[in-house]
C-alpha cells in the first residue's frame, strides 16, 4: 500500500483536497475523507460543493444520504461507507486503520508535523507500505521531497 504524505505549507487542505479527490474519481476510485473534527468536515463540505465553476464532484457527509452511492464521503472516522479504497486523512492525524486501504494520503501543517514524522518513522518498519513525502513550494505546486 501507499501512503503519501502531503505538507501543507501554501495552501489549506479545502484548496488542495479537490484535486486528490478529482484525481481518485476520474480514475473510478472513491474517497473516504477522514477528519474528527466537524466544523472541519462541514468546511470541506462546503468547499467541496463550491471550489469549481466548471465542474462537480459527487459527494456527502456520512450519515446524511446513501454513504453507499457515494464516490467521496466525508466522515468522522475511518468507517468507508462507501466502500472506498482510498482514504485521505484531513485532520493530520495518521491512524493505523489506514493500512486497510489501498491508498492513504495524509494531510498536515505546521502544528502537526510532529505527529507526521512519528508517523513517517512509525510507518518505515512496515514492509508493506511505500511512503512518500510532498511539500508545497512557493508557488503552491507539489514537490516530491521522499
Amino acid at each position: 500500500m501507499q501512503v503519501d504524505f502531503y505538507h501543507l505549507t501554501a495552501q489549506p487542505i479545502e484548496r488542495v483536497l479537490p484535486q486528490i479527490a478529482e484525481k481518485v474519481v476520474a480514475t473510478g476510485g472513491r474517497l473516504l475523507i477522514v477528519d474528527a473534527d466537524e466544523t472541519r468536515r462541514d468546511r470541506i463540505d462546503r468547499f467541496l460543493w463550491e471550489y469549481s465553476r466548471e465542474g462537480f464532484l459527487p459527494h456527502a457527509v456520512a450519515g446524511t444520504g446513501d454513504d453507499a452511492a457515494q464516490p467521496v464521503l466525508i466522515a468522522p472516522d475511518t468507517r468507508a461507507g462507501n466502500a472506498a479504497r482510498h482514504v485521505a486523512l484531513a485532520d493530520g492525524r495518521w491512524r493505523d486503520e489506514a493500512l486497510g486501504f489501498d491508498r492513504a494520503f495524509l494531510f498536515f501543517d505546521e502544528e502537526r508535523v510532529g505527529d507526521a514524522r512519528a508517523a513517517w518513522k512509525g510507518l518505515a518498519a512496515t514492509d508493506a507500505v511505500q511512503r512518500r513525502y510532498w511539500k508545497q513550494n512557493e508557488a503552491g505546486r507539489w514537490e516530491q521531497a521522499a
